[in-house]
């Protein structure tokens, strides 16, 4: 039997009883499929019903077959890469058959192509290490690659993959992709990563209506969705007019018994039709008239959720909108003057050598190379986080640095007061517009930075530093794509293109830069 992956009627809730998703139905074959969605729709959620972490509310999950599944993280104790393999206790067999000391049980049982096809793993993904390497001697982006290392050798035939680019430098993320194109087994891939979703067979599309599913990349995907956002406008103008239609008939018809009761009141005041005949007009006429009245709010009800469905279905294809305010910034001003700065964490072991930048006028510069080459590090350097150990960084204008964490803003508090906080000058109205227009109306703005996701929680940082009477002239960002669903990234590349700041950036995902327009890149070699 072919292995497959079957979800029939499949619900869940929150532990606080809210609904995440209902009756979802989905079949999924060998082949490569991406999962997307806003961030907090489920996905991560339906990958742990999928692998028997979770028990559906309601419905089933059928798995025809085996399953390899990464998480987001890969967690860090004392293991070693072999203890992720699952191979420790074979490769100690081999040691001591090696020397001899192996016992003919243990000869009998040994795998003798087990250290070929722990390298061939390894090979394929991209990473160099021993199967004695321990895993916290690794940084986050090998970490991960470790992680797909173990799913490739342990050969499953389905691939649950869950954000499996986050962390990785261009090198990671390219052998990443290239696992992707070459695997002929199943694949499920959760990803933001518009690159690596071209990869893939098809795209399932998770939202709070249910899922959909289409076939091909990520470029087939956008052209579909973009129709179909077309057609969810086309639906909520038939269906507002749908509306308006049963109301005017209902108070044609009610306008027509108010006429027909007054005429009927009137000839019985003169008093020449006999009772009975009187009594038998008003029970049909009531009659009547309540059939109509039921039949006219049937209708009425009918066409109002077609609106709001047509609605719902906008809303959730609508991309999201992010507004910078400009900022004046002259062409020719220096906004950054870096001169062969130098720094390590360690005597005598620079992390970066004598680096120099300028950044004049609204450029946008993005901070390229391998993990652990210090990228980061620089940021904390050039904005007065870290002291250098030689040379010197300057920023000569306002500027906003939102890091991995977006520290800049107080998780106990709401987004409304994370903006006054950062903006004390500016009053209640100009508070109010300046979220607005990020998409945080009403009482949304007032939902404590706690409970956001990866999505609104970069928009709500934007929103802070960049909504006051000054809008800085120049933004750091690091990784801001990271953990971001894709239509909120979209949202924040149209923001940053129409930005008329400077930009320093560090980013793996070439997508977005491109989006963005980078114009200069400056790549750090890292650790001579």
């Amino acid at each position: 039997m072919s292995a497959s992956i079957t979800l029939s009627d499949l619900s869940w809730s929150a532990p606080d009883g809210r609904p995440v998703f209902s009756n979802i139905n989905l079949n999924f074959c060998p082949d490569r499929t991406g999962l997307v969605g806003r961030n907090g729709v489920g996905k991560t959620t339906l990958f742990k019903l999928i692998s028997g972490e979770l028990t559906p509310r309601t419905g089933n999950v059928q798995v025809d077959g085996t399953l390899g599944v990464m998480r987001q993280v890969v967690q860090v104790g004392d293991e070693t890469i072999a203890d992720l393999f699952n191979i420790s206790a074979e490769l100690d067999v081999l040691r001591r058959a090696e020397t001899g000391a192996a016992s003919a049980e243990e000869l009998a049982i040994a795998d003798w192509t087990l250290e070929a096809r722990f390298a061939s793993a390894l090979r394929r993904i991209g990473l160099e290490a021993s199967p004695d390497t321990p895993l916290a001697k690794l940084s986050g982006g090998q970490r991960t690659r470790a992680g797909l290392a173990a799913l490739v050798f342990a050969d499953p035939e389905f691939l649950l993959l869950d954000e499996p680019t986050n962390n990785l430098d261009r090198e990671g993320r390219r052998a990443v992709i290239a696992l992707l194109e070459s695997w002929r087994s199943g694949a499920i891939v959760i990803s933001h990563d518009r690159e690596l979703l071209e990869s893939v067979d098809a795209i399932v599309e998770l939202t709070s209506l249910g899922a959909a599913r289409f076939g091909g990349g990520w470029s087939y995907y956008r052209e579909r969705r973009a129709i179909e956002l077309a057609a969810a406008k086309r639906d909520l103008t038939s269906a507002r007019q749908r509306v308006e239609e049963v109301a005017r008939t209902m108070q044609k018809t009610a306008e027509r018994k108010a006429r027909k009761d007054a005429a009927g009141k009137r000839k019985q005041a003169k008093g020449d039709m006999p009772r009975i005949l009187i009594g038998q007009r008003r029970n049909r006429s009531e009659n009547t008239a309540g059939n109509h009245a039921q039949m006219a709010e049937r209708l009425l009800t009918e066409a109002k959720e077609g609106a709001s469905l047509a609605g719902k279905r906008i809303e959730i294809l609508q991309p999201v909108s992010v507004l910078l305010a400009p900022t004046g910034l002259p062409g020719n001003r220096t906004v950054m003057a870096v001169d062969t700065l130098s720094f390590g964490y360690d005597s005598g072991s620079p992390v970066l050598r004598n680096v120099s930048l300028t950044l004049t006028g609204p450029e946008r510069i993005a901070v390229t190379g391998g993990n652990g080459c210090g990228k980061t590090t620089f940021l904390s350097l050039v904005t007065g986080g870290l002291r250098p150990w030689s040379g010197s960084a300057r920023i000569m204008t306002d500027f906003a640095l939102l890091d991995q964490q977006l520290a800049i803003l107080d998780r106990s508090l709401s987004i409304r007061d994370n903006f006054q906080n950062l903006n004390p000058d500016s009053d209640e109205n100009t508070c109010r517009a300046a979220l607005a227009r990020f998409m945080f109306r009403a009482d949304s703005a007032m939902q404590t930075v706690s409970s956001l996701s990866g999505g609104e929680l970069l928009r709500a940082a934007l929103a802070c530093v960049t909504g006051g009477r000054r809008p800085p002239q120049l933004l750091i960002l690091d990784e801001p794509t990271n953990h971001l669903d894709i239509v909120s990234m979209e949202a924040v590349e149209a923001g940053l293109r129409a930005y008329d700041g400077a930009l320093l950036i560090v980013s793996h995902d070439e997508a977005f830069l491109e989006a963005i327009g980078i114009s200069r890149r400056i790549c750090l070699p890292g650790k001579p």
